[in-house]
């Protein structure tokens, strides 16, 4: 797939994805799920819409008075307020990054929403959000402008697992049994291409699980069996994998990068065309990397404790190795989470005060910014 079609496809799923949000509103239930675990058709059930037909989000902000009220943010780099504590951010498919997707980990859905404007339900899928666990990824199918299938990484009461969510069904479960903890559950989802999802698991709070080929925590997992029912195992990838483990991708050139939290160290590490991992950055002082998002030449990384966002250079074939990372900006907005790059060369990162910070009135949020140049950094 060449860039341009990848920028393009980035844009058409984001923008659908919110054209079609009431057609996943409402909220799915897993009581009968994993009795339906084998029935690879969806279900007849349909489920009432809770939001009205959105208007589509790449219209012109609406004229007349600044809106009022506790969750408007005077910040002008503020898109998404009063939220629960963020765990992905998808751009909302407008140049200016003012609109934006975003899971709230403990309450399950999916929103879409831009600066200002109403919030849109997409989905709402049950989730158990004890510890760190709950909405931990969402991932749309590569054609979702046709399918509308969204793919979520999830916690229940047993297990860490990747459900298949289509309009009026119940989520279907496609990947079971990785092991949940009281921490180290986050994890990320990345289609690689339109048959083959990437999972990365967290350690579940045991390194050494992480390190044992009998157990799905903590791995770099490759996921072909797409459809509900399916008993074919993932293939491995790479293992040991630590915590907050998560999967950005460079649509420009095509590289996939990891980031997670090791016991002594924090990582960001280039995933290979066969999935091996490559050591890239170290942070031994372990600031709580939380997301990472690669665009044009840069890769960046958001940290909870430290509150920053830190810019790497992309590593080249002729400069495999990368120069220290050098800050774009701190303590601005308070704990930061995941991360997601927009075509037009802006990044968009949600806040997670309300999961281990100081939240304001308006956390938790959803911000866009445009890095700085080297020279301009460290403000």
């Amino acid at each position: 797939m060449s860039d341009r079609a990848r920028r393009t496809r980035i844009v058409v799923v984001t923008t659908a994805l919110l054209v079609v949000a009431t057609l996943l509103g409402g909220c799915a239930d897993f009581g009968d799920e994993d009795r339906a675990r084998a029935a690879g058709d969806f279900t007849s059930e349909t489920v009432t819409p809770v939001v009205p037909t959105p208007t589509p989000p790449s219209q012109s902000p609406q004229e007349g008075p600044a809106p009022t009220g506790p969750c408007v943010d005077p910040d002008p780099a503020v898109i998404a307020t009063c939220l629960g504590a963020t765990s992905a951010v998808m751009p909302g498919g407008d140049a200016q990054g003012e609109s934006t997707v975003v899971a709230e980990r403990t309450t399950g859905q999916i929103i879409a929403t831009r600066r200002n404007g109403p919030k849109r339900v997409i989905a709402s899928i049950p989730v158990d959000a004890d510890g760190d666990g709950g909405l931990m990824d969402f991932a749309p199918s590569p054609t979702y402008d046709q399918d509308r299938l969204i793919y979520a990484y999830i916690s229940t009461a047993s297990d860490n697992r990747v459900v298949r969510i289509a309009p009026g069904d119940t989520p279907k479960p496609i990947l079971t049994g990785i092991p949940k903890g009281a921490t180290g559950n986050v994890g990320s989802l990345h289609f690689r291409s339109p048959t083959e999802l990437l999972v990365a698991t967290g350690d579940a709070g045991d390194p050494s699980s992480a390190a044992s080929p009998g157990s799905l925590a903590g791995k770099l997992l490759s996921v072909t069996a797409l459809t509900s029912g399916s008993t074919a195992a993932p293939r491995v990838l790479a293992s040991g994998l630590g915590a907050n483990a998560t999967i950005c991708a460079n649509a420009s050139s095509g590289q996939l990068y990891l980031t997670d939290r090791a016991p002594t160290e924090d990582r960001l590490q280039i995933i290979d065309t066969t999935g091996t991992l490559r050591p890239l950055w170290t942070w031994p002082d372990r600031p709580q990397i939380s997301g990472c998002a690669a665009a044009g030449s840069s890769v960046l990384v958001s940290t909870a404790r430290t509150q920053r966002v830190e810019l790497l250079g992309e590593p080249t074939r002729e400069k495999p190795t990368v120069s220290p990372p050098v800050v774009v900006f701190e303590k601005r907005y308070g704990a930061l989470g995941r991360m997601t790059a927009l075509p037009s060369g802006l990044f968009q990162v949600g806040t997670i005060n309300k999961q281990g910070g100081r939240p304001v009135a308006t956390d938790d949020r959803v911000v866009r910014f445009l890095p700085p140049t080297s020279s301009e950094s460290n403000v």
